[in-house]
């Protein structure tokens, strides 16, 4: 593949050559495709166990993306979130839950999950995040090197999240292994190029979590514990619990989006920190007063969720462009958080940036992320921790990242104290 900085004209997200590029020369495309005067228009991926659709629009600019957020009227998610393919609706929501939902039946969901995430439950688990973290800065110090992603990334939400739902460590890397899949993207480490049997690899890992839950769910049901799965399948609002069903589609989006993503936050806080020392100083000048901000920065500079798809409902306008009933809209967080019309200086990684409306957590609306606060903690606490223990900790070679045009992913990053 050549190199350098593409026309808007050679621009195709939906190649996976152009996701193998390098970042920078992502990042400029982008910069290009913000600069037309419309959206643009790119073809939808060819499968052949799908019929292929018409094709979907890039939207990348901040202001474009907030506003769809803001009208999921007009932009809804019940086509499709989180693939640009439209599946069979049981299939949407067997992957998606609530993200491939709209209301009233996303608010019926989302009102059951979120008394499990009331401030009252957060808190219990604010302990536990101390907790776990000590144990991994012990367990690294002791090491001295490795890869990152294994040792601290990946453990500190993936072992937060089993705990939440009561899966014992047993079950631990069954969640952490689906999960990979389920987020493989395009990489050939995780799932097979055949068609075929990339769908049925998918459907295995969805199943086999959902199997996971499903079981715990109904022995939770008989004999409750004060675990999140008990809270979901006891809870009860205006006569409405949880199905089976939608325990096992859940708790296949809690894996997916409160690991993984979490888990590319703090791998990406790594290597930013390694990459740009001035900002490591400044934030160990003043942890306690710049960590809320250090956090922030990490999510919007690395973006680890790129895209979220909407649907247009009925022929509407969006900030002066017009758009059909049935258009598809991929809302590109990963480029809305680089728009120089909104951040000064955008490829500078800036942990004191005031303001910094990112959209790292999605734009504004019914669909911001429910985990949002938990993440944030997680984010800030482990690298307060490492800063504290292991304030030399670096990565020593360039992160191994996922071909994915959905997650931002790292899958490895060598580093040492």
């Amino acid at each position: 593949m050549t190199t350098g900085t593409l026309e808007p004209s050679e621009i195709d997200l939906t190649d996976w050559a152009f996701w193998a590029r390098p970042l920078s020369e992502r990042h400029e495309a982008f910069r290009a495709l913000r600069q037309l005067p419309r959206p643009a228009f790119f073809r939808e991926p060819e499968q052949s166990i799908m019929p292929t659709g018409p094709g979907y629009y890039a939207l990348v600019r901040h202001a474009d993306i907030v506003e769809a957020s803001r009208r999921p009227q007009d932009f809804c998610s019940g086509n499709g979130a989180i693939n640009i393919t439209d599946m069979p609706p049981d299939l949407n929501e067997y992957f998606g839950s609530m993200i491939n939902m709209d209301d009233p039946r996303h608010a019926k969901i989302r009102r059951i999950v979120s008394r499990a995430f009331s401030p009252r439950m957060i808190q219990r688990f604010e302990d536990q995040v101390q907790a776990v973290a000590d144990q991994i800065i012990e367990e690294i110090t002791a090491k001295g090197s490795g890869d990152f992603v294994a040792d601290v990334a990946a453990r500190l939400p993936l072992k937060i999240i089993c705990d939440m739902m009561g899966i014992p460590e047993s079950g631990y890397k069954t969640v952490f292994d689906n999960s990979n899949i389920i987020l493989g993207g395009g990489d050939a480490e995780f799932l097979p190029e055949n068609d075929e049997e990339y769908a049925l690899k998918l459907l295995q890992a969805g199943q086999t979590l959902k199997d996971l839950v499903e079981e715990l769910g109904r022995h939770r049901r008989e004999n409750p514990s004060d675990d999140l799965v008990s809270a979901l399948v006891t809870a009860n609002i205006d006569g409405e619990s949880l199905t089976d069903q939608e325990l096992g589609s859940f708790f296949i989006l809690l894996v997916v989006a409160g690991n993984e993503t979490t888990r590319n936050a703090i791998a990406h806080g790594l290597k930013l920190f390694t990459v740009h020392p001035d900002q490591r100083e400044l934030l160990l000048a003043d942890f306690e007063a710049r960590l809320p901000g250090a956090v922030e920065e990490i999510v919007r500079y690395a973006s680890p969720v790129i895209w979220m798809r909407r649907t247009a409902t009925r022929d509407t306008e969006l900030n002066g462009q017009e758009f059909k009933a049935g258009d598809k809209l991929l809302l590109y967080y990963w480029s809305g958080n680089r728009d120089e019309s909104v951040f000064a200086d955008p490829d500078k990684f800036d942990i004191t940036r005031d303001p910094n409306p990112h959209i790292g957590f999605g734009g504004p609306g019914p669909h911001f992320c429910l985990g949002a606060h938990l993440a944030r903690r997680e984010i800030g606490v482990m690298f307060r921790e490492l800063f504290r223990h292991v304030p030399g900790i670096r990565s020593t070679a360039p992160p191994d990242r996922l071909l994915s045009s959905f997650i931002n992913g790292i899958k490895r990053l060598p580093y040492e104290l």
